[in-house]
């Protein structure tokens, strides 16, 4: 485990109740600053409700969550984005009425039109994604599902993000557009963005992680560096069910 300060996001002890339901049984996650953290795991394991959490979508019960030293488990959403926290659900959460440019203008906090968003910015997230570009002032509701993914996350770094989480950036995306995002993760790590993943894509998270945190049932079951879980296949087998 690394150190406090290492970390630009920490759980601990972390437990969510949604209705009945117990999802969340004490996870412990640490986020390092700078890096991409991939969080893996089978489907039900609870990836998507502690990015739900983190978020305060859904409200932890118990339990700390750190953000570049504040606890911000309670807080209500909006503040919490405030602490420089961007979000892609897995659903995009496009405005399919509204075009491209509008559904970045909404995200650019400091700009009320498109001539005032930061132009040295959107170059550099249209050279990350051409199809931003091409399609500006084309409703977000007609583009294909990775145009749509693309959107999205453009919209989450139109403006500088501490901490860019991402839910499934690869789900049902071509394998040209899956290297098309590989791309440009790589690019907004290089560029200083912490990052955290959740990824069903092995390749994807193969490629690109620093970090990964393995949950099953709730709980992180395994931490540590990427590289060293991609290199053995047992300890995938058991963690996953499969092999990278």
């Amino acid at each position: 485990m690394t150190t406090a300060s290492t970390n630009l996001l920490e759980l601990s002890g972390v437990h969510t109740h949604i209705g009945a339901y117990h999802i969340l049984h004490g996870v412990n996650l640490a986020v390092p600053r700078g890096q991409l953290t991939m969080l893996l795991g089978r489907n039900g394991a609870g990836k998507t409700t502690t990015l739900r959490t983190i978020m305060g979508l859904w409200q932890a019960s118990q339990g700390r969550i750190v953000m570049d030293g504040a606890d911000i488990a309670g807080w209500p959403t909006p503040r919490i984005a405030q602490q420089g926290i961007a979000y892609v659900p897995e659903n995009m959460g496009i405005f399919a009425d509204l075009t491209v440019k509008e559904n970045l203008l909404l995200a650019a906090r400091g700009a009320r039109t498109a001539a005032q968003m930061d132009e040295a910015r959107l170059e550099w997230i249209f050279g990350l994604f051409p199809a931003v570009q091409k399609f500006w002032n084309h409703p977000a509701g007609k583009l294909s599902g990775g145009q749509k993914q693309m959107v999205a996350v453009a919209r989450a770094i139109v403006e500088p993000r501490a901490l860019l989480i991402v839910d499934e950036p690869s789900k049902g995306l071509a394998p040209a557009i899956v290297n098309n995002m590989i791309d440009a993760f790589a690019q907004l790590k290089a560029s200083g963005t912490t990052i955290l993943l959740v990824e069903q894509n092995l390749h994807f998270a193969k490629r690109l992680g620093d970090h990964v945190a393995v949950m099953d049932d709730g709980v992180v079951v395994h931490a540590g560096p990427m590289a060293a879980l991609a290199a053995d296949e047992a300890l995938q087998q058991s963690l996953l069910g499969l092999a990278l």
